[in-house]
């Protein structure tokens, strides 16, 4: 359940990204960004954190991780270099946006209208590559909680089967 809630959390703060075509350099979007690069850092802490405390309850209590428990672990443990790569692309988008802000400033002319045309594909880039890396990272947390250990084989001890055969 907890990988499940974690995946959807990573498909909700992509969610709130503004899409290629609704992208535009103003302050709404700086207050997306915002909000979206708490959020993630949020869960980011919390995929740390969570980490940090199953691996010190491992080695405290070595014979109580069950496969489930270490198969939870480890999930949230690689869903985090994702999560990173999404901050940063966040970031890094964050940082092009600012580029535009200035540049909006600056007298107009060709080389303006072009670097405002590069810094927008530069923004809708970034955007783009954390919508990949949070899509990354929840399918990740979705593959290890849908996984399931198969059951043992049951074979039928010896004394059953001719227990059964008996019975025929």
């Amino acid at each position: 359940m907890l990988l499940h809630d974690m995946a959807d959390k990573f498909n909700a703060v992509s969610d709130q990204l503004p899409l290629p075509d609704q992208i535009r350099p103003d302050p709404a979007l700086s207050e997306i960004l915002d909000d979206e690069v708490r959020h993630l850092a949020r869960l980011l802490v919390f995929l740390a954190a969570e980490s940090a405390f199953r691996h010190r309850a491992a080695t405290g209590y070595p014979t109580r991780p069950t496969a489930t428990v270490r198969r939870t672990t480890l999930a949230l443990a690689s869903a985090a270099a994702p999560a990173g790569l999404a901050l940063a692309a966040l970031g890094a988008a964050v940082r092009h946006l600012g580029q535009l802000a200035d540049l909006a400033h600056q007298a107009p002319g060709p080389a303006r209208t072009r670097a405002i045309a590069i810094e927008q594909q530069r923004l809708v880039y970034r955007l783009g590559d954390s919508r990949i890396h949070l899509a990354r990272a929840a399918k990740r947390l979705r593959t290890a909680a849908d996984t399931r250990t198969p059951p043992a084989a049951t074979v039928p001890s010896p004394s059953v089967a001719a227990a059964a055969s008996r019975s025929r």
